[in-house]
């Protein structure tokens, strides 16, 4: 990212950041992950004009922080959403005094088996945080932005229930067409992912991805798994666009953040973003549909990307392109086709 580039999203995260993570309780803030893909892909000349438009609808502000974390009981304030504010004011001076570094390696362990915070968002948010921080420097909005997330991670902080640890010996395409759905395909995501465990072959399932050997497997694995989740999203998201993109957007997130993490938590980091990627694919995958085809280069799809304007498909746009660079396949723009199609500019 050039610098002017850099200079724009820290202005657009400055201003996002007087906003909460959420509004109506429980909806996510896609603004800092959507803004940060599109200054990362060479649209950040417009993306102060898609936050304008996002934030008339779609901003409510930060709530006062009442309670203060304290380190040393940090697990009651955990989960409790009630907090958000809270836990805000936490990271944001625990990022300031120690580093982000420092406070993402010890944070990051406490946070992973609640991945499925706020429908993967919070990982999501940290991911786009991380590549920024990574691929920019470190800087006071990016810096800033890292605690935002960790902290709407901390308090939305959700585990998964009857999840097995990797052991089998399906690749994560044949792992994520074996994920049995959940029986109400109906409600929100809070609900569906309440049925996993009474969910008959839910926790088989979740065992039979082959079981990473070492660090470096455990990267390859991940990257096989944001790959598959990204191409079969074509043909598996006429049920529900929106919700299935973070089949493959929240181990994507997790990939970025490998490379600021120490080895040792590599393994179980691939571990809960093949939970989360499962959970999305049991709540909202449905069976196989036309799929449409891609016409175009990747840059071409982010532009069209950029144009149709919903923060789904940007994410997803985001994370089409890691894979078509890495594959050299059309595929993974076969996922952004089908999302463009499927996804009303104005859906939540």
């Amino acid at each position: 990212m050039r610098g002017t580039d850099a200079g724009v999203l820290d202005e657009a995260l400055e201003r996002i950041h007087r906003a909460g993570p959420e509004r109506r309780g429980w909806l996510s803030n896609h603004a800092p992950m959507a803004v940060e893909a599109l200054v990362r892909h060479g649209h950040g000349a417009g993306a102060h004009r898609w936050l304008e438009r996002y934030a008339l609808a779609k901003l409510e502000d930060m709530p006062r922080s009442t309670d203060p974390v304290v380190e040393a009981r940090w697990r009651e304030a955990l989960g409790d959403p009630r907090r958000l504010a809270d836990w805000t004011v936490y990271f944001g001076r625990a990022v300031a005094e120690e580093g982000w570094r420092t406070v993402l390696e010890r944070w990051w362990p406490r946070l992973l088996p609640g991945i499925a915070a706020g429908a993967t968002h919070p990982v999501i948010r940290v991911g786009h945080a991380v590549r920024a921080l990574l691929e920019d420097g470190d800087g006071a909005a990016r810096t800033a932005e890292l605690a935002h997330g960790l902290a709407y991670w901390a308090g939305r902080h959700q585990p998964l229930a009857a999840v097995s640890r990797p052991s089998g010996t399906a690749s994560p395409a044949e792992a994520l067409e074996a994920v049995p759905p959940v029986a109400a395909q109906e409600g929100g995501i809070r609900e569906r992912l309440a049925l996993l465990g009474s969910t008959a072959g839910w926790t088989a399932a979740t065992a039979a991805l082959r079981a990473p050997v070492g660090p470096d497997d455990a990267r390859v694995l991940l990257t096989d798994l944001v790959t598959a989740a990204t191409t079969r999203f074509a043909a598996h998201a006429h049920g529900d666009a929106v919700m299935l993109v973070h089949a493959a957007t929240a181990p994507n997130a997790v990939l970025r953040t490998l490379p600021a993490l120490p080895r040792e938590l590599w393994v179980p980091s691939v571990e809960a973003a093949w939970a989360a990627s499962a959970a999305v694919t049991a709540a909202y995958a449905t069976p196989a549909a036309a799929v449409p085809r891609a016409s175009g280069t990747v840059e071409e799809y982010f532009a069209r990307a950029a144009v149709h304007g919903d923060e789904h498909v940007i994410k997803l746009a985001d994370t089409a392109l890691d894979v078509a660079a890495r594959t050299g396949s059309e595929d993974a723009l076969v996922a952004v086709e089908q999302a463009m199609r499927l996804i009303d500019p104005e859906d939540d």
